[in-house]
């Protein structure tokens, strides 16, 4: 999920930018450090979005530049063990497929698509249910839940596995689908009901 995260650090100002609004010059400093990174206790930063910066900073020696104490705010992603979340499928192969979650790309395992047993068409780049026909191809939006996740200690990089062999999770058309199913199913189930309540209203007036 996403998360505003307020940090502390110490901002590098350089002396070519001592001239222009501090705070912003702060925001982009702290930008190029954080934005992008991956780690267990941020997750996935995806951007600064606010900063308070001290005017007064430190030179080092050798240093033009100023060292001053900054707050900040990161907006960051933070994939959780069984948070449902929703993504575009943005690749296919014969392994599953990549999901894009947010800021990150989650696998969805063949295995794990479906209850069914699923094939792989290469040239229509197409995972598809062999009994249920049901299949997924790049650009469908799905409904999935997060299994495994596998952080980095830093960089950008990290492992997030996810599932869609659970109930009304899987491509958005399918969960529509099984609702109306289940809607008409109930609505069948209640008539039904009505019809032997009455027969038996019936039967106990004679």
């Amino acid at each position: 999920m996403f998360e505003l995260i307020k940090c502390q650090d110490v901002v590098r100002i350089p002396p070519g930018k001592f001239s222009e609004d501090l705070r912003r010059v702060s925001i982009e400093e702290l930008a190029k450090k954080y934005e992008g990174t991956l780690s267990r206790e941020l997750g996935y930063v995806v951007a600064v979005v606010e900063a308070e910066v001290s005017p007064v900073g430190k030179i080092l020696p050798g240093d033009g530049a100023t060292y001053n104490a900054v707050t900040f705010t990161l907006l960051t992603y933070r994939p959780e063990i069984q948070e449902v979340v929703e993504g575009e499928v943005v690749e296919i192969g014969s392994f599953g497929a990549f999901i894009r979650i947010g800021p990150m790309e989650a696998l969805l395992h063949v295995s794990q698509i479906i209850d069914d047993y699923v094939v792989y068409d290469e040239r229509q780049a197409t995972l598809m249910g062999k009994e249920t026909k049901r299949k997924i191809s790049v650009g469908d939006r799905v409904r999935a839940r997060i299994t495994a996740v596998s952080m980095a200690k830093g960089g950008a990089s990290g492992k997030v596995g996810i599932t869609m062999r659970q109930p009304f999770l899987g491509k958005l058309e399918w969960i529509k689908e099984d609702l109306a199913k289940l809607r008409e199913a109930e609505k069948v189930k209640v008539e039904k009901e009505k019809v032997k309540a009455k027969a038996k209203a019936g039967g106990e007036k004679k």
